[in-house]
């Protein structure tokens, strides 16, 4: 009889433990971030993101003390599009970053050509890895 009283006093001591946890994607704080122009990325980023730009894509780039998220949404028929950044902040265990593309309003005349919306933000470097949303 002990045994099983034991038995089941130690598995809720257990799971009261596993339980108190934190949710590690709780947002700890926001971080402070610049859009980067195309013409102010270190020329080995503004290569790779060339090559990319044709296909989605998300990737970071880390130089000297800083780090670059870049999100790319691929060939879009027309111009107009804009992307904007929803949240960049740290949790216990990684950065998460989250943007939307965002479309040519209808009333806007849009350029007919193919174009290739990208965001790149750099921030401080931060040996944490990134989720992108």
């Amino acid at each position: 009889m002990w045994k099983r009283v034991f038995l089941v006093g130690l598995i809720l001591i257990f799971l009261s433990g596993c339980s108190m946890q934190t949710n590690q994607t709780e947002k700890l704080q926001d971080l402070e971030y610049t859009i980067v122009e195309e013409t102010d990325l270190p020329e080995e980023l503004r290569t790779i993101l060339e090559e990319k730009k044709k296909e989605s894509f998300k990737l970071t780039y880390e130089a000297e003390d800083s780090l670059y998220l870049c999100v790319g949404y691929g060939e879009q028929a027309t111009g107009g599009y804009s992307i904007s950044v929803n949240e960049l902040y740290l949790s216990e265990n990684a950065i998460y970053f989250d943007t939307n593309l965002i479309g040519p309003e209808p009333s806007e005349p849009a350029a007919e050509a193919a174009s290739y919306p990208y965001l790149a933000v750099k921030t401080a470097y931060l040996d944490k890895p990134v989720v992108f949303q």
